[in-house]
């Protein structure tokens, strides 16, 4: 204890001295992670890079714990079990997006969830690219439950302590998905148990984040008041896209969104525009996210992705990453799978 007191009370005085707080300082409660947060900002912004940083209200007054409660791709099931999909198409365009492809009839791909203080981004990434295949191949509008496949996917890993997204893409085969969307909303089976949040800080928007969440009960009914059946949307076929930039553009282009899973790093906390890559700060996890599009911005070529940690984040809760360079892992753990007809 003494000795921990001595190493408290230096890393104090040396961020006194340098105004800097280290990885390992913020570690103890007497630090603000957003302090440290701001810094990596700045570094970022002094870099010149290709994106610029920025506060973020999610991590006002925010720990590690609370941040890392927001990631949960778990390293293990990348989709190596699954059928890899290497078709590339020749006359793939400069730009695409499907939102402007299909978001006149499918409103989904619009849409930016919140997982709240869950680590279940895996099966938002999932239920989120996979409600908008439903509407791309089907013509149906609907939205498929992330609250489902979080409580009743056994096999996909554990819950709000993350999970894996190719497991995630197996289920809906197997099992299927009812229908479900944001946190108290009505007219599907099963809505988000977990209201968006924003760490410790006043904003008319959400209330604040409070700890880490458990893992909901399954439950194979739906909400009372819904009016809704339990009835479930399968898909036909799960598989893993091959890693490279042109298989990837082609699966989407051709099938719509598709999961994918990078590492997070410290400074993509703090972004706010421009084409993200990785420049300063520690690596905080696995995280799952969709990707509905790619462009090029100032000759960086960049992929287009949708995040579950609200409209508040980032671009309008969407950021740009550097493409064809696996940037993050990026390319290596794509997934995705079809609806049945």
């Amino acid at each position: 204890m003494k000795r921990q007191t001595i190493f408290i009370v230096a890393a104090l005085l040396s961020a006194a001295l340098t105004g800097f707080y280290t990885y390992e300082a913020l570690k103890h409660k007497e630090f603000k992670y957003s302090d440290r947060l701001k810094q990596l900002a700045e570094e970022v912004n002094n870099a010149n890079t290709t994106w610029k940083a920025g506060e973020n209200i999610k991590w006002i007054n925010a720990d590690i714990a609370g941040v890392k409660a927001h990631l949960g791709a778990l390293e293990g099931d990348n989709g190596e079990n699954l059928p890899v999909s290497n078709a590339v198409k020749a006359d793939l365009p400069t730009a695409f997006d499907a939102r402007q492809q299909w978001g006149d009839k499918c409103t989904s791909l619009w849409e930016v969830r919140d997982q709240s203080n869950c680590g279940s981004c895996w099966a938002f990434g999932a239920v989120e690219s996979l409600t908008d295949r439903h509407c791309i191949h089907l013509g149906q509008d609907i939205r498929l439950s992330a609250q489902n496949m979080l409580t009743c996917c056994a096999t996909c890993g554990q819950g709000c302590n993350g999970g894996y997204p190719a497991s995630a893409m197996s289920y809906y085969v197997k099992t299927g998905l009812v229908t479900g969307d944001l946190y108290n909303t009505t007219g599907w089976c099963q809505a988000y148990s977990f209201a968006p949040c924003a760490h410790h800080v006043d904003t008319p928007l959400y209330p604040a984040c409070t700890g880490e969440l458990p893992t909901p009960k399954c439950a194979k009914t739906c909400d009372s008041g819904s009016g809704q059946t339990y009835t479930v949307h399968k898909g036909s076929k799960a598989y893993s896209v091959g890693k490279t930039q042109e298989a990837i553009m082609t699966e989407i282009q051709t099938n719509g969104p598709v999961e994918a899973a990078f590492t997070v790093y410290e400074d993509f906390l703090n972004y706010k525009s421009g084409v993200y890559k990785h420049v300063t700060g520690k690596a905080l996890g696995g995280h799952a996210i969709k990707i509905v599009g790619w462009g090029v911005e100032n000759n960086t070529p960049y992929w287009i992705v949708v995040n579950s940690w609200n409209q508040t984040w980032g671009d309008n809760g969407t950021f740009k990453i550097l493409r064809g360079k696996n940037e993050c892992g990026i390319e290596a753990q794509v997934v995705t799978a079809l609806p049945l007809n």
